[in-house]
């Protein structure tokens, strides 16, 4: 009996591997249908069937907006789709966000080979183009944590929320290091040196999983490579003009750390180096990011980067020659992907862009679908729907606001407030979810108002303690009030309209509201909502307590848990905080003397937390 099953077992292990590696005698198909074969076999056998069409629509992301429907994904023989961050379905909910997303994915399979596609976003700061996702802080307050576990519990979080509405592509994390604090993407860096980036890209390893084929696993993107935070004068889409030795020292070690981690994805940047377009840097691309640092996933242009090469509106062929030979294998051309094609096929018909360069880049491209596992589960594992917005991922980023949080100043031990004392809340971001959680918010540029579900900070402040009262302008304080909190900064921006080529003051109204609260007597502690240091140096004398929430996004508990004590301010300055705006550029080991130095951070007096 156990002679006939050891028998068995080994008949069918026979059965198996003969299935697996010779087609001849599996008779189940096309090779690359075959979930038990290794993905480089099932990539060679889909790219010998594939015709010239089929591989330049493969290598299109399209914006959802820029196709007239699934049919033309169909007929584009289209690779990839994306939502920008202003391109959200109607209405914006998670069941019809995964609706959407299948309606494409079943016209990507009615093509001849029925190959998937793949749909990215920029989650970046949870799914956050998703009204009811979790908000996270931005990359500045996480970069404040200096805790890489935390932050891969957030790209874990992320990837569970963006898989329940059937998205497998996050453009995210971006990798910048942040050199010039007037640039307005610099909430989007971790901090200003290399090591603050490279530790978090823990967050790469929570995006992806174990495996990238694995339930709630979303392929990540190390993001703009690369110097995007070095440009001179801070200027977005600028030239960062510096030596190569600089470059590889500041700028490339994250990324190096992503592709270690096997991050899926490097998107190239709209920025210059030394004058030459990103995305036309062949050397930087193919001979340092493929072939030094080895990486084999997919390079993807940002949005309409190929057409910026030259400076002028409409990409040209030599623009789309030299994007494609400097190593893209991806482009997102939101609404002229058909043009894009025509005019690639015209360069691969004239040997201006090489067959081997066209086979390579579907190569990469393919690889990542099938280890996403696309090919066996192309539609949304709706499963996921119940994480977004869960109380475990709301949970999460409470924490994480509560880590961010940097203490600057605490005179006369004003903080931690007690939960007894008589408190005035004033300030536009007192109890505003947009202005809390920034651009990339339900739209690119942000918006302020309740754009979000979640709880302001106001709302926060109110679950510690009845004695408050909030007038947003400051109006009515008086000197029977024990203290004065303001919560004042920034509205929310994303790049180009967040750079500050002028001052990086308070505006009008914060210091109107400011100066209502000095003249009352009362002490007073700000709260900073910001994406980056402000200038602040002539208004600080005034103020008892500082206390700096960059951007703490859906979760406004999390402040005021530190507010009132709760829990002990750990956070640290990601970035030097300068004296006045015209020290910018300044970062560490600059000669000029800061108002707070890199990694400050008070604690309060020892309490029994």
């Amino acid at each position: 009996m156990r002679l006939g099953r050891r028998l068995g077992i080994g008949a069918l292990a026979l059965a198996l591997l003969l299935t697996s590696e010779t087609p001849a005698l599996a008779g189940n198909g096309p090779a690359y249908k075959d979930s038990w074969r290794p993905v480089k076999v099932r990539v060679a056998d889909l790219l010998g069937r594939m015709s010239l069409d089929d591989k330049l629509g493969q290598m299109m992301q399209a914006e959802r907006l820029g196709v007239s429907g699934p049919a033309d994904v169909t007929t584009g023989r289209l690779g990839s789709l994306l939502s920008g961050g202003s391109s959200q379905p109607t209405p914006n909910t998670p069941v019809t966000w995964a609706d959407m997303y299948d309606g494409f994915q079943k016209a990507a399979l009615a093509t001849p080979l029925g190959i998937p596609l793949i749909y990215g976003v920029d989650a970046v700061h949870g799914h956050n183009g998703l009204y009811g996702a979790t908000v996270f802080p931005h990359n500045i307050g996480l970069g404040a944590t200096r805790d890489p576990r935390l932050v891969e519990k957030i790209g874990r979080a992320t990837a569970e929320e963006v898989s329940g509405t059937g998205i497998d592509w996050d453009f995210a994390p971006c990798l910048c290091v942040a050199r010039n604090d007037r640039w307005g993407r610099t909430y989007e860096s971790f901090g200003e040196v290399p090591q603050l980036a490279t530790q978090m890209t823990s967050i790469i390893t929570g995006l992806q999983g174990n495996a990238l084929n694995r339930p709630g696993s979303v392929m990540a993107t190390a993001k703009h490579y690369v110097g995007d935070g070095g440009t001179t004068g801070g200027v977005n889409e600028g030239n960062t003009e510096i030596s190569e030795q600089e470059l590889r020292a500041i700028h490339l070690p994250p990324f190096k750390a992503a592709i270690q981690r096997g991050v899926g994805s490097v998107m190239i940047s709209y920025s210059s180096w030394n004058g030459v377009k990103m995305h036309a840097g062949s050397y930087l691309i193919n001979d340092v990011l493929k072939k030094e640092l080895g990486f084999t996933g997919i390079v993807v242009s940002d949005y309409n980067g190929v057409d910026k090469i030259d400076g002028q509106s409409g990409f040209t062929p030599a623009e789309v020659e030299a994007s494609i030979n400097a190593g893209i294998d991806m482009v997102m051309v939101p609404y002229a992907w058909q043009k894009f094609i025509d005019t690639l096929r015209s360069l691969v018909d004239q040997g201006r862009v090489p067959m081997s360069r066209i086979d390579d880049a579907n190569r990469r491209i393919l690889t990542k679908k099938f280890e996403l596992g696309l090919f066996e589960h192309p539609l949304t594992d709706r499963r996921f729907l119940a994480t977004i917005g869960s109380k475990p991922h709301r949970d999460l980023a409470r924490q994480a606001v509560r880590q961010s949080q940097v203490l600057l100043k605490n005179e006369g031990r004003v903080l931690p407030l007690s939960k007894r004392g008589k408190v005035f809340l004033a300030g536009k971001n007192a109890d505003d979810l947009g202005n809390q959680s920034g651009g990339w918010t339900v739209g690119w540029q942000g918006t302020s108002g309740p754009v979000i579900p979640g709880t302001t900070i106001l709302q926060g402040i109110q679950q510690k303690s009845a004695k408050v009262t909030f007038a947003k302008d400051g109006t009515g304080i008086d000197k029977s009030y024990d203290v004065a909190v303001a919560v004042v900064g920034e509205t929310p921006y994303a790049e180009g309209k967040g750079d500050r080529p002028q001052g990086m003051g308070l505006d009008a109204t914060d210091l109107a509201t400011l100066q209502k609260l000095k003249d009352s007597g009362v002490p007073t502690v700000v709260v900073l909502v910001s994406g980056r240091p402000l200038d602040i140096a002539a208004q600080l004398p005034d103020w008892a307590g500082l206390v700096e929430s960059w951007l703490p996004g859906s979760e406004g508990q999390g402040v005021a848990d530190v507010l009132f004590g709760d829990y002990n301010p750990t956070g640290k300055l990601p970035v030097t905080w300068m004296r006045s705006a015209d020290q910018q550029p300044i970062n560490v080991g600059a000669e000029l003397p800061a108002l707070f130095p890199f990694g400050f951070g008070l604690r309060y007096p020892h309490r029994p937390w």
